[in-house]
């Protein structure tokens, strides 16, 4: 497939959370996500060690399973005051109606995963990361994440939306066990829905000045 017309910097700073404009009635070919997992086994990997591993869901009773258990986490999520989308309040009358926005689409997705013609599940194969020390599980994650990133960057190429959600990771072994992931020996990262999207024109997301996470040589609070 012929890609987008985007500049480097297009691609990075479009490549948005898709939720409401995913069309769950497009199928997409396995030989456009092997292109895009082609692209994401480009990304670093530390100690060139590739421990990244992507399982790909289209089987319509198995994405209706793991959108069931992505829903019960998201029925937990909704509790979490503080961490829940919907439970925080911005400053401005413009980054609320941002934060309503993305709330809002969270909530469509949670309703409509199991819709997406491929679920995504991006998994590192160094076994489970509970209680490791910082440096090994930031290795781990390390080598996972950048590719999963690559793999949305290189969907929005191609026309494709993706999304980055954890929220399933509270039921992690019941997804697990829907797909046959080895539980102890493979920790999932980030589960994705994945589908062509409606219109291709994303636009940047409002963000703060640069430097307001910028800490020059120090630590400045």
């Amino acid at each position: 497939m012929s890609q987008l017309d985007l500049s480097s910097d297009q691609l990075l700073s479009t490549t948005r959370a898709v939720r409401k404009r995913l069309d769950f009635d497009r199928p997409v070919d396995d030989d456009l996500i092997r292109e895009c997992v082609a692209m994401a086994m480009q990304s670093p990997s530390g100690s060139n060690t590739m421990t990244m591993q992507f399982v790909v869901v289209t089987d319509p009773a198995k994405r209706a399973a793991i959108g069931e258990i992505y829903g019960k986490c998201f029925d937990i999520y909704r509790t979490m005051d503080g961490v829940y989308a919907g439970s925080l309040q911005r400053e401005t009358a413009e980054g609320q109606a941002q934060q309503d926005r993305v709330t809002d689409s969270a909530e469509y997705l949670a309703a409509h995963m199991a819709d997406a013609p491929a679920l995504v599940i991006a998994c590192t194969k160094t076994g489970r990361l509970d209680g490791v020390p910082a440096m090994s599980a930031a290795s781990s994650m390390g080598n996972v994440l950048p590719a999963m990133w690559s793999f949305m960057l290189a969907a929005r190429a191609r026309g494709l939306g993706t999304c980055w959600t954890t929220v399933g990771l509270m039921m992690e072994e019941q997804i697990a066990d829907v797909v046959g992931i080895p539980f102890d020996s493979v920790q999932q990262a980030v589960l994705s829905p994945l589908a062509y999207t409606k219109g291709t024109d994303f636009k940047t997301a409002m963000r703060p000045d640069p430097d307001t996470i910028i800490h020059w040589n120090t630590w400045s609070s």
